[in-house]
């Protein structure tokens, strides 16, 4: 289904961030890996070498903006300068995770807006389209004044309920206010399950925010299954308090669901003593091995990137990847 057509003008890239998730995106559509070497310097410098002509193709570079973020995302600036001084014809950045997004807005003064200082970056490197998944808030994509897919991998992870046969007698539950419309679009999908929300008054010291337990759930939980729905799991904290206190409130069973595993820290153990049965990402960040628990379920969003670029290498639309996966 994404294998691409007409393919002999295309070529895929795979930076450092995510090889394993580049490799199978590689495998869906079809085109092999093309060649790069990345080197540093002895101080550290990034040296980018194109090991193959890219003199008029159209160009995929996947690569996360993810631990080491700084590194991969020069990584990322760098060989997209390699590849417009090579002459690439169009120059498209799929971006899984989008580092520093979570700083898309002025909340206090004098604090930077990180997710458009990116966006500004990746926009004066002459790239000429974006491919992301999930971004921490929607609105970062007016951040950039090229065409930017926002791909969701919310079908992907309700798939994963269904096939396990956990749809009966659910509750989708936001862990703050913030995350509510990420959490209706999942139970729009899984059915028209009802939400409920985790009411906690935050702190401003973020270590507080951390430690701080939530009181309350707006909404009915006793008796039923939970599903906590986040964009980011990264100290696990929220997840786990919120696991922690659906359970007191009644909760039958509490899974998670987070799109991007950051994991930072001792977040792996902190969801391993949680009352979670599962916690559900995907492999837009690649999960080191000795964070990986058997709590932790890694669902793979290469067939969605792979059917995004199937389609706008086609001019095709790409309305039904917002879709639930068709079997098989």
């Amino acid at each position: 289904m994404s294998k691409i057509e007409n393919a002999e003008n295309v070529s895929l890239f795979a930076l450092n961030a995510n090889q394993p998730l580049a490799q199978a995106v590689a495998d869906q559509v079809g085109i092999p890996l093309s060649k790069c070497t990345i080197s540093h310097f002895a101080d550290g410098e990034i040296s980018v070498t194109i090991d193959e002509s890219v003199r008029g193709r159209e160009v995929y570079v996947i690569q996360s903006i993810s631990e080491p973020v700084n590194t991969n995302l020069m990584e990322l600036l760098i060989m997209v300068d390699a590849l417009r001084r090579a002459s690439a014809k169009k120059i498209n950045v799929v971006v899984p995770y989008y580092g520093y997004a979570r700083q898309d807005r002025k909340a206090r003064s004098r604090e930077p807006i990180t997710a458009k200082l990116v966006a500004n970056l990746l926009t004066m490197d002459q790239i000429d389209r974006m491919i992301v998944v999930d971004l921490h808030a929607p609105q970062v994509q007016g951040f950039f004044d090229i065409p930017v897919d926002h791909l969701l991998a919310a079908p992907t992870l309700v798939k994963y309920f269904m096939d396990e046969g956990i749809t009966d007698n659910l509750v989708i539950v936001a862990p703050d206010h913030a995350g509510v419309n990420r959490v209706r679009r999942f139970a729009e999908l899984i059915g028209g399950a009802p939400i409920a929300i985790v009411d906690k008054r935050t702190e401003s010291n973020r270590e507080a925010r951390h430690e701080q337990l939530p009181t309350t759930v707006i909404g009915e939980v006793a008796g039923k299954t939970a599903i906590i729905v986040d964009d980011i799991v990264d100290t696990g904290s929220r997840i786990a308090n919120s696991a922690t206190l659906l359970k007191k409130c009644g909760a039958d069973r509490v899974f998670g669901v987070a799109t991007h595993a950051v994991l930072s820290g001792d977040a792996s153990q902190r969801l391993l003593d949680s009352p979670l049965e599962k916690m559900v990402v995907t492999d837009t960040i690649v999960i080191p091995e000795e964070k990986q628990t058997e709590k932790i379920e890694q669902l793979s969003v290469a067939p969605l990137l792979a059917g995004a670029i199937n389609r706008i290498h086609n001019h095709l639309s790409i309305h039904d990847l917002f879709q639930l996966p068709e079997e098989g």
